[in-house]
């Protein structure tokens, strides 16, 4: 069996110039969005555009399909992002409740499983009840980050730690160390906007005691 140094090499070798535009713009946008600038977007638009593509061009429809959700959340998240609070000045990072999370999870949880099964009775997908699981869960959390939702940092940790498993057992290697990569970014990504919440909370008590003294 060839080995991972081995196999990461021979995938760079094979990468195309488009896919490796198309990974870096997809880094781009993570170390983007967690510094909540807006170009973001424009780094996923692209960097989704160019999947779309790729995905169809390997016969793989219900991702290249997928791709196109992410390219309509990149508008989206976009205009939330400038033009999205009732001062239309953009949103700002908050929290969800804990109802809020129990209900968003126990939904991607029950529909992981219907389509889990259906992948299981009708197809000889790899993993259908993960597979399902980290795609739902990445619709969700794409969500919530044009939201601005806090917690979204965390739901991607669990998200790209099980795929890196699962891309592994498929041979992916170069894939599950991006993922890794991406590991990393999302724990920076959550203590950023973390301080960034607590700061824009210490403001506001500020600006609250100032004007009721």
């Amino acid at each position: 069996m060839t080995g991972w140094p081995e196999s990461i090499v021979s995938a760079l070798h094979a990468m195309s110039g488009w896919e490796a535009v198309a990974v870096i713009l997809a880094v781009l946008y993570l170390l983007l969005a967690m510094k909540e600038s807006l170009w973001c977007w424009y780094a996923a638009f692209f960097s989704t555009l160019i999947f779309i593509a790729l995905f169809w061009d390997a016969s793989l429809l219900m991702e290249s399909a997928l791709q196109i959700y992410y390219l309509v959340m990149a508008v989206y998240g976009w205009y939330q992002w400038k033009f999205g609070a009732t001062d239309h000045h953009g949103i700002r990072i908050h929290t969800w409740s804990g109802k809020h999370h129990l209900s968003a999870i126990s939904a991607v949880l029950l529909v992981a499983a219907c389509s889990g099964y259906l992948l299981h009775e009708n197809t000889t997908a790899a993993w259908p009840y993960v597979d399902s699981f980290t795609t739902w869960g990445s619709i969700l959390t794409t969500y919530m980050v044009t939201r601005k939702v806090l917690e979204n940092w965390l739901y991607w940790l669990v998200i790209d730690g099980i795929s890196i498993f699962m891309y592994l057992d498929r041979g992916l290697h170069l894939t599950a160390v991006l993922f890794v990569a991406y590991l990393v970014i999302c724990v920076f990504g959550f203590f950023n906007w973390q301080r960034q919440l607590k700061d824009e909370l210490t403001q506001k008590d500020t600006k609250l005691v100032a004007s009721n003294g």
